[in-house]
């Protein structure tokens, strides 16, 4: 069972007219005060008879999750409609991620956990200027460069490119950020999941991990040469491997995370071992976030079916990290 963080985590709202109102509400039906959180958002976007308690202060959370969904009230500048994003909504979402990101560094709340955003209608609606959720917290909390997790019980892996197109990749793939992954990785494994000496398996970015220089020589010329270098420093890595056979269950259980060169090298395997239970975590900001590994799902928005499973999960694992960050 996951202990409850001193603080209430702190659930910005996402795209109100994506799944998030209804998953946040059928969380709070599952967790109640087990693990108690607030949603910062427009109480008009909740599900029609949502219970809810518009709290004053984000320390009466606890209490207020025996009965009713705690709400920090954000008024937004319209109603939502299910599956059709009003581009008079947007600056709200943003605010209230900022807001969200206020509360944790002010130390109001344990974590940020995000529901999803739609980053077209952001930019529709308001000029949103970065590429994502976590470009925007990483410019909020002034750090110039962050990683991105998914975890579940069966795996860590954190893509070291992300959302670039396949060709670009071998440019992007530097040195100096394949160090860094693996140093923001490793420092987050140790504070905010417990682990003394953290194992990092790392991908080869070529199949067979280039196989000698017969498929490719990133991993002779660049890869390997690093991981050595960094072995010098302390820290436990494999590799380069070959990505085909790094996420069978026994290769699974030599490594705490497996580092990627590319997204779909990374999110292929966490997707197909666990779909609905995976988060989004970004390691190297001063507070915790996670988020659902899913996006706003106009789809099946406002039909009552939308799975709140990876939300559940996201918070969960956000207390965890908390408690691991700040102990006792």
């Amino acid at each position: 069972m996951t202990q409850a963080p001193k603080l209430p985590i702190a659930l910005s709202c996402g795209e109100p007219s994506g799944i998030g109102p209804e998953i946040a509400a059928h969380a709070w039906r599952i967790l109640g005060d087990s693990l108690p959180f607030f949603y910062i958002g427009d109480p008009r976007h909740l599900p029609p008879g949502t219970p809810i308690a518009e709290l004053s202060d984000p320390s009466e959370a606890a209490q207020a999750a025996r009965h009713a969904l705690p709400v920090l009230r954000h008024d937004f500048a319209a109603p939502s409609t299910p599956g059709q994003p009003d581009p008079a909504n947007a600056q709200g979402v943003i605010d209230v991620i900022a807001r969200g990101v206020d509360l944790v560094q002010s130390g109001a709340a344990a974590a940020l956990c995000t529901a999803p955003i739609h980053k077209k209608a952001l930019k529709d609606g308001a000029g949103f200027a970065y590429p994502g959720h976590t470009e925007y917290l990483a410019a909020l909390a002034d750090v110039d460069r962050v990683v991105m997790m998914l975890a579940c019980d069966a795996l860590r892996v954190v893509p070291t490119t992300i959302h670039i197109p396949l060709s670009e990749v071998p440019t992007a793939l530097t040195a100096d950020l394949l160090a860094d992954t693996i140093r923001i990785t490793d420092a987050a494994l140790r504070r905010d999941f417990g682990l003394t000496a953290p194992r990092l398996a790392v991908a080869g970015l070529n199949p067979h991990a280039g196989e000698g220089g017969a498929m490719g020589t990133e991993e002779q010329t660049l890869i390997a040469p690093l991981l050595d270098r960094l072995r010098t420093e302390g820290y436990t890595l494999a590799g380069p491997l070959p990505a085909d056979t790094m996420f069978h269950p026994a290769a699974r259980a030599r490594y705490d995370a497996a580092i990627c060169m590319y997204h779909d090298q990374a999110l292929i395997p966490i997707k197909t071992l666990d779909f609905a239970s995976g988060v989004n975590v970004t390691l190297g900001l001063p507070f915790i976030r996670t988020s659902p590994d899913h996006g706003t799902a106009f789809d099946i928005a406002g039909k009552g079916v939308a799975d709140p499973t990876s939300l559940i999960e996201a918070l969960k694992l956000a207390a965890r990290m908390a408690a691991s960050r700040h102990p006792g």
